[in-house]
């Protein structure tokens, strides 16, 4: 359990109090937090919540969105709020297509030019700019990042402490390359998020996840191969699906904790 972490979005409909105060009575050492509902409850009131309960914010979603009009001020925010709640790592969600382009080459060159404006102030905050993958079908409207190997090749021109990535099962279980770029990351691992991959999907597909152990995904060799990379830190159990939201939060909690430990460590 020491590395444990519960991302806030698998009970998305929990209240933050409640969240909070559950994880702190089961045990669980680490959360994952979401911007808007961190901003809805008051961006100092949730460091203070979170601080006093004894957790540690473990990352924060989200950034990026590079390719929608004012991702700059937008970006200055969440580093700012990421160094309010104590975390290091800012999940970064690149953005899909500009609006009427078909060229995702240049929407690609446009989230590493992003990343280079924003690193400085990232650096200058205490906080680490995390890329994460998105898995190819969200290419168009969501990150245009769909592979580790795409994120590494942006995450490289920088610094480790300043610019890593985002490993989530649900995203990169697929690419037959994974194992390599697992190993090619190393020290710029900067969160390790887990789901597993169910079908058939939603209408959708968002909320296409499940709990570990639910699906297809080889877990614990992903695990694995993070240890191996070299990597130590939390493993958040982040899911999206309408069935587990419909539960009560600490049945949320309960059965994401239990799933973790019988399939990830």
């Amino acid at each position: 359990m020491e590395r444990f972490s519960f991302n806030q979005a698998t009970a998305k409909h929990w209240p933050l109090t409640e969240v909070v105060a559950g994880c702190a009575a089961a045990g669980v050492p680490g959360i994952g937090l979401w911007r808007e509902p961190v901003q809805e409850y008051g961006l100092d009131r949730a460091a203070r919540l979170v601080r006093d309960a004894g957790l540690e914010v473990t990352s924060l979603c989200r950034g990026g969105f590079f390719t929608a009009p004012g991702w700059q001020d937008e970006n200055r925010r969440a580093i700012e709020e990421a160094a309010i709640l104590g975390t290091r790592e800012l999940v970064l969600v690149s953005g899909g297509l500009p609006a009427g382009s078909r060229d995702v080459d240049g929407a690609r060159r446009m989230v590493a030019d992003a990343i280079a404006e924003l690193a400085p102030e990232a650096a200058a905050a205490g906080v680490r700019l995390a890329i994460e993958p998105l898995h190819p079908m969200f290419c168009a409207d969501r990150c245009v990042i769909a592979t580790l190997g795409q994120a590494l090749d942006i995450a490289e021109r920088f610094d480790p402490d300043v610019v890593g990535v985002v490993v989530d099962t649900y995203h990169i279980w697929w690419d037959d390359s994974v194992y390599q770029q697992i190993a090619r990351a190393g020290q710029r691992i900067a969160a390790f998020q887990v789901a597993d991959w169910i079908t058939p999907l939603p209408e959708g597909v968002l909320l296409g996840r499940g709990l570990p152990g639910e699906g297809s995904v080889e877990l614990r060799r992903l695990r694995e191969a993070v240890d191996a990379a070299g990597y130590t830190g939390p493993i958040e159990v982040e899911v999206f699906h309408a069935d587990l939201w419909s539960r009560p939060g600490p049945d949320i909690l309960a059965a994401a904790t239990t799933a973790y430990l019988a399939h990830v460590p």
